[in-house]
């Protein structure tokens, strides 16, 4: 290929990236949603705060240690190296001089993974939902961003030990989904029912959502944000193979379970 085609698929492929990611963060608003409606109204305030702060968590941990933790340690391994920030952006002559190896930005890259493991987080946050105090939550969504994700996430995506026993992930399975859903059983087993929820003699008490249409809203907000995140991990567009393959996932994307 010559440099302006080279440089084009470049661009596209960056230009997908970040789009696809900024779906994946607009899930930030689905979870939010959903949660508060499906809590009680006088956890509304707390629900919001969280899924709000969490983000705020999420990205600056992964900025600072978590990236570089996921992606720059050798591979095969089990244990990843401690290093920070999130390294140069590509320059022209490092494309060109990849034979198709580098074909979308560093920083894309960077944008992309951090909404993961902030859905990661947020599915913690659905399942804690009125049974973990603020400042709890805050403290762990520290550790689970910048050190338990990414360590987890090295083993697959970052070339340590599953990606070389040939483990498969696409779109997260394990490394965000299963991640974030074993971080929330683990909570849920430590805190325990939601107060209110059961009575003497094994008696069982709803407890009814304070706003249905909000969480229909977050239902289809997740719904359309999902579209990002499985086509997203295709992690290219820029070829008729890769363009048609993105489009079978969005046609095999399904909608998501609620989680709170």
């Amino acid at each position: 290929m010559n440099d302006q085609v080279v440089q084009l698929s470049y661009a596209l492929d960056t230009f997908y990236f970040l789009v696809t990611g900024a779906l994946v963060m607009w899930m930030a608003a689905g979870f939010a949603m959903l949660e508060a409606g499906l809590v009680r109204a006088k956890n509304t305030t707390e629900i919001l705060t969280k899924n709000v702060v969490l983000y705020a968590i999420a990205c600056t941990m992964y900025l600072l240690v978590g990236y570089h933790i996921m992606y720059s340690s050798e591979s095969g391994g089990v244990i990843p190296s401690l290093g920070f920030l999130i390294g140069a952006e590509h320059s022209v002559s490092d494309v060109m001089s990849s034979g198709g190896d580098v074909y979308y930005s560093a920083r894309s890259d960077f944008f992309f993974q951090v909404v993961f493991v902030a859905t990661a987080m947020s599915i913690v946050s659905g399942a804690v939902a009125e049974r973990m105090k603020l400042w709890a939550f805050m403290a762990f969504a520290v550790v689970m961003t910048g050190f338990i994700y990414p360590v987890q996430g090295y083993w697959k995506w970052g070339g340590g030990f599953l990606d070389a026993a040939g483990f498969q992930d696409f779109a997260g399975s394990g490394v965000v989904h299963l991640c974030g859903a074993t971080a929330a059983l683990a909570g849920v087993l430590l805190l325990g029912a939601r107060k209110g929820k059961y009575g003497k003699n094994g008696a069982i008490y709803a407890i009814p959502g304070a706003n249905l249409p909000l969480a229909t809203l977050g239902t289809f907000i997740l719904w359309l944000g999902w579209f990002g995140f499985n086509g997203g991990s295709e992690l290219m567009v820029s070829n008729v193979d890769e363009a048609n393959a993105v489009a079978q996932v969005f046609v095999n994307t399904k909608p998501p379970l609620p989680v709170a």
